[in-house]
């Protein structure tokens, strides 16, 4: 009997709530206010999100890893048969096969990503309405994860660059400047297009279509000059024109940078993501509602 009593005695007492809340969670006063404190406060979170895309993506696959450069690749060898061999479209001075895969490599990235991305948010609803972080790590998330697979398949367009002997000039000291492009580009249209979807779901369904298009008024598969000269002005609206025409001139060195069409494409692609993070800040606030 003494031992329970002392045992009660010794007990913690139960604390008082405080006056105050530690934290509260409201929406933000400004019409653009992003917390990049409380971003990097959650980069865990981060890195933990692109960890289950990449295990979420190839669970119980056989070959695994390998569907990263089987997509590419086996792309590749069907525009080189088509379009090298029977249509004779020109190349540049270099084989058709290492400028389609120059094209295609920025390119599967960016259909990739934007389609990862924007589809996050819906498809994260279950941690949207039930655990708070900034919710522009979800779609920051999907691009991440899809770089692994771009890392990878840059591999595979390094061994193809010794196969044909193509030695890379000072030209390719412009590679991470193009790449960082890339990514901007796609994290600007992907956050855009992840907000939309949340209230909108046709965009889910416009998605594919929107990109098939975009793959083809993209030089993926022909060259800037085969472009009539009066129309290139259009085609380099399309910021991805300029940053593939970058990466094939970065990568073999047969070509100079179209230092405009870079600059044109770095403005829209800043421009977009100012938009997107407005447009996301603007509407995150009642994902948890609608999503």
């Amino acid at each position: 009997m003494e031992t329970s009593v002392s045992s009660e005695l010794s007990s913690p007492l139960p604390q008082p709530l405080p006056d105050h809340p530690l934290v509260v969670i409201e929406p933000a006063k400004s019409f653009f206010s992003l917390n990049f404190s409380d971003v990097w406060a959650y980069r865990e979170l981060f890195y933990f999100l692109i960890w289950r895309d990449l295990k979420v993506r190839y669970k119980q696959t056989t070959i695994g890893v390998v569907w990263v450069v089987l997509q590419p690749l086996m792309m590749m060898l069907l525009f080189t048969l088509v379009f090298g061999r029977l249509a004779g479209v020109p190349s540049d001075g270099i084989p058709y096969a290492l400028f389609a895969y120059a094209g295609l490599l920025p390119w599967t990235f960016f259909a990739t990503a934007a389609s990862a991305s924007g589809n996050s948010v819906v498809n994260s609803s279950g941690l949207v309405t039930k655990v708070y972080f900034p919710r522009v790590i979800v779609p920051a998330a999907s691009v991440g994860a899809v770089l692994v697979d771009f890392a990878i398949s840059a591999l595979v367009l390094a061994a193809m660059m010794v196969y044909w002997r193509v030695q890379p000039t000072r030209q390719i000291l412009m590679l991470p400047p193009l790449v960082l492009l890339l990514m901007v580009l796609t994290l600007g249209f992907g956050m855009l297009i992840s907000a939309i979807n949340v209230k909108y779901r046709d965009v889910r369904l416009a998605l594919p279509f929107l990109i098939q298009v975009w793959f083809f008024a993209s030089p993926v598969i022909y060259p800037m000059s085969l472009v009539p000269e009066r129309w290139r002005w259009l085609v380099k609206l399309n910021p991805m024109a300029s940053i593939i025409e970058g990466f094939r001139a970065a990568l073999y060195g047969k070509a100079a940078f179209d230092w405009p069409g870079l600059a044109g494409s770095t403005v829209i692609s800043l421009v977009l993501l100012l938009l997107a993070v407005i447009t996301f800040h603007r509407m995150e606030k009642g994902f948890a509602d609608i999503i």
